[in-house]
């Protein structure tokens, strides 16, 4: 996940010394300029090099890097924009993280509490954060930061704020704080417990153990704090909620609804708005925004600020959800009253285990069970949902989930948290 949409200015204005080069319509597949490649790390050294990285240390872990092409792709694919926030959510607040989280709740505790008394952000949210990005550091990501920042700093789109990442890289090594080894993680270079980009590492990550290194990877006390500390500077107020649902009147005018669209409390009471048991709406925050996250016949949702301060750690408005409801989920609150507006409800991970094994029962190599929905999955459920005489389109939803169970005389059950 993204964390910096920006590069100091001083870095981009060093960026222009290196030498862009254009990536291939399908780069995947494609080899590259080895030359041109080659160019382009130079200047990238020039620029590394005026920012107070060693020439040993640039040439160690820079100098000898193969690009790899498998990352471009990967600039125009994120989930959070492209998939139906009901199944997005449906993965990512289930009932299997709900209960690993209230166990990190109770198991890092005394952590916690140091980190809201130090810096105001309440354990639950802190947690959700966690166990979004990382399943609670179960799922760090496999790609080599320097190889993919290296990649990126010289092909595709994007390259000066690449670039940034890349040398910000350099610095948390150099300093010591994490081995070059161990900086593991997204293609975009996010990495350790709560997926921090290097520059916004470099800027916010705190020393929270006490080691005299800030390492995100290796320290869970650092990465809560961290954490912690990423959304008091974005603007988290101590004590306020990030919003709730609330219901609106038949006749709600959705034109006036969006996360920018900032109106007092009183406008939406004016307009018929109240909390989901029929309660006036609550809250001190004089700029409230009315949120359809699926339109108007979907879930409505009453944000305040820390919706804000969550949003800014991943632009993505289903991300910000999928924190908050898990956070209200970890302190004990109940799910939505309101249905996603579909016939087809998204699957939680169990429920996407049960449907993977339900097609390996049937004969479809589709590899192993681990809730991954990937292309020989959704081929199995095309051939499947043919042969059942449904809509071929490879969704793995509750509708296929249930056809399945009804076909191989297994019990249906419902929606699993």
């Amino acid at each position: 996940m993204s964390r910096s949409r920006s590069v100091s200015c001083v870095l981009a204005a060093l960026g222009a010394l290196a030498l862009p080069l254009q990536a291939s319509a399908s780069p995947a597949n494609e080899s590259y300029d080895s030359a041109a490649f080659d160019r382009c790390i130079a200047g990238v050294r020039t620029q590394a090099l005026g920012a107070g990285i060693s020439a040993a240390v640039f040439d160690q872990h820079v100098g000898t890097v193969t690009p790899d092409v498998s990352v471009l792709p990967l600039l125009d694919s994120q989930p959070e924009f492209k998939t139906p926030i009901w199944d997005y959510l449906a993965g990512l607040v289930d009932a299997e993280r709900v209960q690993d989280g209230q166990a990190m709740l109770r198991e890092h505790a005394a952590t916690l509490k140091r980190v809201e008394s130090q810096h105001g952000v309440d354990p639950a949210t802190v947690v959700a954060v966690w166990g979004v990005e990382s399943n609670f550091g179960k799922t760090f990501g496999k790609r080599p930061l320097l190889t993919s920042l290296t990649t990126l700093s010289c092909m595709g789109r994007r390259q000066p704020f690449f670039r940034g990442e890349l040398i910000a890289t350099l610095q948390i090594v150099q300093a010591g704080d994490v081995a070059a080894d161990n900086l593991v993680g997204s293609w975009a270079g996010a990495f350790g417990h709560t997926q921090f980009m290097p520059s916004t590492y470099r800027r916010i990550a705190v020393d929270f153990d006490g080691d005299g290194r800030r390492d995100l990877v290796g320290s869970v006390p650092d990465a809560l704090a961290s954490t912690a500390n990423y959304l008091k500077r974005s603007g988290w107020r101590t004590g306020e909620p990030w919003g709730y649902e609330v219901r609106l009147p038949a006749e709600f005018d959705a034109s006036v609804a969006g996360r920018t669209s900032r109106k007092p409390l009183s406008f939406w009471t004016g307009r018929g708005v109240t909390r989901m048991d029929g309660a006036p709406l609550t809250g001190s925050d004089k700029a409230t925004a009315l949120m359809l996250p699926a339109g108007k016949s979907g879930p409505a949702f009453l944000v305040f600020k820390n919706f804000d301060a969550i949003y800014s750690y991943n632009a993505a408005e289903s991300y910000a959800f999928a924190i908050a409801l898990l956070s209200d989920r970890l302190r004990g609150q109940g799910g939505l009253v309101t249905a996603w507006p579909t016939d087809d409800p998204g699957l939680s991970r169990l429920e996407r285990r049960e449907l993977q094994a339900l097609l390996l029962q049937r004969g479809h190599d589709i590899g192993e069970v681990d809730g991954m929905i990937g292309s020989a999955s959704r081929a199995a459920i095309k051939l499947e949902q043919e042969r059942l005489g449904m809509s071929a389109d490879g969704r793995a939803g509750q509708k296929i989930l249930r056809a399945l169970q009804r076909a191989t005389g297994g019990p249906e059950v419902g929606a699993h948290g």
